[in-house]
């Protein structure tokens, strides 16, 4: 029997019984249970504490996160511990929010709940919207994939970025490398990023890299907050617009100068955090801790 904890019991009560793996309950906020627990599953949003928590037992040798991104802790998994993320979990809410920032900020939505406020019946015609713009989307994973087939359903016209040029597959002719990405900004309308934060990805979008775009341009981040440098958007406010899921620092404190910035919209980091997240997160539990309790490796290793 695999020995596996969850956050609380009512991950254990909604997964039901797995051939192989025995669960229970490790809050990792508290001390930890005296069973010799293998795998342990991350609290959503609290994998930090989670990862320090792995110095008090060292009898695991897995980290599943229900997160796709990692950055809270690389570094902090002790030497021995494979860790595993959510890939694929928050892929559909991700693009989904991605897609309503975009569309808000073309359609000048928040402008009109503005106005509603006052009820004023403002001019808000011949707007940007999405169809027929250029979209550079840097970050072409699962994720990006996803947000990809949401535009090209709106009918835009999409260049797709990764760290290495490869070729395309069903949703685009071919897949650009990073180093292309200074010869795509000038003609880029929607600058989308999804990527997740690494050492190469902090501040990638920067003040050279915006005063690369046209004016009135539009930069979304739905990936991690530093992968935008804030005090270049700050710089470039006005001149360009912004859809931020993320932010640097993250929470925004109430002070902060990107609240009241022109041209930003901001959400409070929800991209993945639907009531999609449950049963997607459930059912990607049930198949890596089946997997583990027939003895075989577990997926998304990172």
């Amino acid at each position: 029997m695999v020995l596996v904890s969850l956050p609380d019991q009512s991950w254990i009560d909604d997964l039901g019984p797995i051939d192989g793996v025995e669960m229970l309950v490790w809050d990792p906020r508290e001390d930890p249970p005296d069973d010799d627990i293998e795998v342990m599953v991350a609290p959503y949003l609290d994998e930090g504490q989670a990862a320090a928590a792995l110095a008090e037992k060292p009898s695991v040798r897995l980290l599943q996160l229900l997160t796709a991104g990692y950055d809270s802790v690389a570094g902090r998994v002790p030497e021995g511990v494979a860790l595993a993320n959510a890939r694929g979990l928050h892929d559909t809410a991700t693009a989904e929010l991605a897609l309503g920032l975009i569309i808000a900020a073309q359609r000048r939505i928040d402008d009109a709940v503005r106005h509603q406020a006052t009820g004023e019946w403002a001019d808000l015609t011949f707007a940007p919207g999405l169809a027929d713009r250029q979209v550079t989307l840097v970050g072409y994973g699962s994720v990006g994939a996803a947000v990809v087939r949401r535009l090209l359903a709106c009918e835009a016209d999409v260049t797709a970025v990764a760290s290495r040029a490869r070729d395309g597959d069903d949703l685009v002719d071919q897949v650009h490398g990073i180093d292309e990405l200074p010869d795509l900004l000038p003609g880029t309308e929607i600058l989308v990023v999804v990527t997740p934060l690494t050492e190469h990805t902090r501040h990638l979008v920067d003040d050279e890299t915006l005063a690369a775009l046209p004016d009135d341009a539009l930069v979304v981040n739905v990936g991690r907050g530093p992968v935008l440098d804030t005090d270049a958007a700050l710089r470039h406010a006005g001149r360009l617009r912004f859809a931020l899921d993320v932010t640097d620092p993250e929470p925004l404190p109430p002070e902060h100068p990107l609240w009241s910035a022109p041209g930003v919209l901001i959400t409070p980091h929800v991209g993945g955090a639907s009531q999609a997240f449950r049963p997607r997160a459930l059912a990607l539990l049930r198949e890596q801790l089946t997997r583990l309790g027939r003895g075989e490796g577990p997926l998304h290793l990172v």
